[in-house]
């Protein structure tokens, strides 16, 4: 399928599916990467899933991209800029209604799949917008409070359901972080899974057969 000049670069798989509206799953990919990372896993996942691989909107010298910047100051020491991920945060949700419009999928069946800064910003979609999306895969992230909207708790997340994973000795993102995200979604009443493996800063073998077998259960 060719893809249409929307406002966030991408790429896609299509659906199998001819029938109806196939359910679609958006991937974000990590800070300093690109739509290409995430998108190898395509092939492995459900072939009624249409897929489609977003590029982040900020340039990264010399060929990456990221959805806010993470500054390293000596006197700050390492913060991100919640501005520019609020930006992202609300392009993604922007992006999902038009992507959803252009190639004809089914906006009742909108996932995310997340990769650490992707995850960052799967979790605020999501828990600002939870409307708009139905399962997230949240890999190797944590949950932001600050760039998620100020009335959050009110929103309706019976339509939620989260595959939260982590790496134990991930020295990117600590393990502590990623820990909080079930506590917060146990107290929003929101349905979801959290595993944690033996590995660091990626994916390994069998968190990515877990996770497909979560979401080839749920769509």
């Amino acid at each position: 399928m060719t893809t249409a000049p929307l406002s966030l670069e991408h790429i896609i798989r299509p659906s199998s599916l001819t029938n109806k509206k196939p359910p679609v799953l958006f991937m974000l990919h990590g800070y300093g990467s690109n739509e290409e990372d995430l998108f190898s896993f395509a092939s492995e996942l459900p072939e009624e899933l249409c897929i489609i691989a977003v590029r982040a909107p900020y340039i990264l010298q010399p060929y990456g991209y990221a959805w806010y910047a993470i500054n390293f100051d000596d006197e700050k020491g390492k913060w991100s800029d919640n501005e520019q991920a609020i930006e992202s945060r609300d392009k993604i949700k922007n992006f999902i209604v038009e992507a959803c419009s252009t190639y004809g999928l089914d906006e009742n069946n909108v996932n995310l799949l997340g990769f650490s800064q992707g995850t960052i910003l799967s979790y605020a979609v999501a828990l600002s917008y939870p409307e708009k999306v139905k399962n997230i895969i949240a890999l190797s992230g944590y949950i932001n409070v600050d760039i998620l909207l100020d009335s959050y708790k009110d929103n309706n997340f019976d339509n939620l359901n989260f595959y939260c994973s982590h790496g134990d000795m991930d020295q990117v993102i600590p393990v502590d972080w990623a820990r909080k995200a079930p506590e917060l979604l146990t107290t929003l009443g929101i349905k979801h899974v959290y595993e944690e493996f033996p590995a660091g800063h990626g994916v390994a073998p069998q968190n990515f057969y877990s996770l497909k077998k979560w979401i080839s259960d749920k769509i």
